[in-house]
């Protein structure tokens, strides 16, 4: 059975914009995973650890015959072939790839969480899906991408399009 299911993606290392793009790439040639669409590109000021170069943030909808645990593992896969090292929560990274959202399904269980537990409180998530996926309704929310952005106010977090720097 397939699925859609929308991935965030993120980079601060390096050349993030290229790293991003590479990582979509990849993604497209996952076993199991067609890409669908893709939001703009988003340079976004870091949360968490200061001191850091700003990320470039994007997502994508991928259709999917992988279980959210197998798609999961993917991800994880890819980040390491990329050359993530997993040293501090929420520093610097080459390449950062959430799974965010996969069908309307709810799971809670040790090391995966979907929907993403925090993607309703942070602009550099939500910008990304509201330009990808205005209308598709968060599963265990209730609402649409757009008014999730709109009620979010995530300290006022400086989510910029790359176009307009």
């Amino acid at each position: 059975m397939t699925e859609i299911a929308y991935i965030g993606i993120g980079s601060n290392v390096g050349q993030p914009l290229e790293n991003c793009l590479s990582a979509i790439r990849l993604l497209g040639e996952m076993q199991g995973c067609r890409i669908d669409g893709r939001s703009g590109f988003y340079r976004t000021e870091p949360v968490g650890v200061e001191g850091q170069e700003w990320y470039v943030n994007a997502a994508v909808a991928i259709t999917t015959e992988r279980s959210p645990q197998h798609l999961l593992e993917g991800l994880l896969a890819l980040e390491k072939k990329m050359g993530r090292v997993r040293k501090e929560k929420w520093g610097p990274r080459i390449i950062d790839l959430d799974l965010l959202i996969h069908g309307k399904r709810i799971i809670e269980e040790e090391g995966l969480i979907v929907p993403h537990p925090r993607m309703h409180e942070r602009r550099f998530v939500l910008v990304p899906m509201a330009d990808l996926a205005p209308t598709l309704v968060h599963p265990v929310y209730g609402k649409r991408m757009i008014d999730l952005l709109g009620a979010c106010h995530d300290n006022g977090q400086d989510v910029i399009p790359l176009e307009e720097e």
